[in-house]
């Protein structure tokens, strides 16, 4: 089964300094029936101006992560990291017992856009740890970058581990450019959209879209230059 979730029907909240979409439940927007899918908590597609950003705020008990499609993202956190992150760069950060970070975007004249999602972690109460990987074009064109998974299999492939039975990747596919992903008995997925447009089987999909994916092959070709990201995890966590 495939579930198409259009751009135009997420919820938009708007700051003035901030543009967001959220996905799932979150901050003023609250919709019981829509507050997670699987482990996938929250996946908010965020448009910072320039000198603006989030100011020191606390998390706790959650898989965070961040990946920047424009502008740059500068981090800081009470664990003493500071960096800017840059297009197709990933932050990661598991906030365990509790961690106070900022997200600014420094620039004087451009916009910042990324994309921050959130997984539940398998368990509570972890030792908080942040990372990043910055990557190149080529890293993910026309193929399946590997960005996260479960930190507990050692020959998992991914760039980072978190603690979640849960996997993230990206692709950039010029036009015309097909992939596939094996999606296991047991398995589901929610692909996004970042840019451009692509052919899901016989669904249409647009710059923002996304699907929940269960029981269905996925078997994707770009309509344009396009920019996806997928969310892998187990079926076995019900959504609420």
């Amino acid at each position: 089964m495939i579930r198409k979730i259009n751009f135009s029907d997420l919820f938009v909240s708007d700051l003035g300094w901030l543009q967001s979409r959220f996905h799932f439940s979150f901050a003023e927007y609250c919709n019981p029936k829509n507050m997670n899918f699987g482990v996938l908590r929250v996946m908010n597609d965020d448009i910072v101006q320039p000198q603006n950003g989030f100011g020191a705020h606390p998390h706790k008990d959650m898989e965070i992560f961040s990946y920047v499609l424009a502008g740059e993202l500068s981090h800081s956190d009470s664990m003493g990291n500071e960096e800017t992150l840059l297009r197709g760069d990933m932050q990661y950060m598991s906030a365990g017992t509790g961690v106070v970070h900022s997200e600014m975007n420094g620039s004087r004249n451009e916009a910042a856009r990324f994309i921050q999602t959130w997984i539940l972690p398998r368990q509570k109460r972890l030792s908080p740890n942040y990372g990043s990987r910055r990557f190149t074009r080529a890293d993910r064109l026309n193929r399946w970058l590997h960005l996260l998974g479960d930190a507990d299999v050692s020959d998992s492939g991914a760039a980072v581990g978190i603690h979640q039975d849960a996997n993230a990747y990206v692709s950039e596919l010029e036009d015309g450019q097909s992939l596939r992903y094996e999606l296991q008995a047991g398995r589901q997925a929610y692909l996004k959209v970042l840019e451009g447009d692509i052919a899901l089987g016989d669904l249409a999909l647009g710059h923002g879209d996304a699907a929940e994916i269960r029981d269905a092959p996925i078997e994707l070709t770009a309509r344009s230059a396009a920019h996806i990201m997928l969310i892998e995890m187990s079926a076995d966590v019900a959504d609420d």
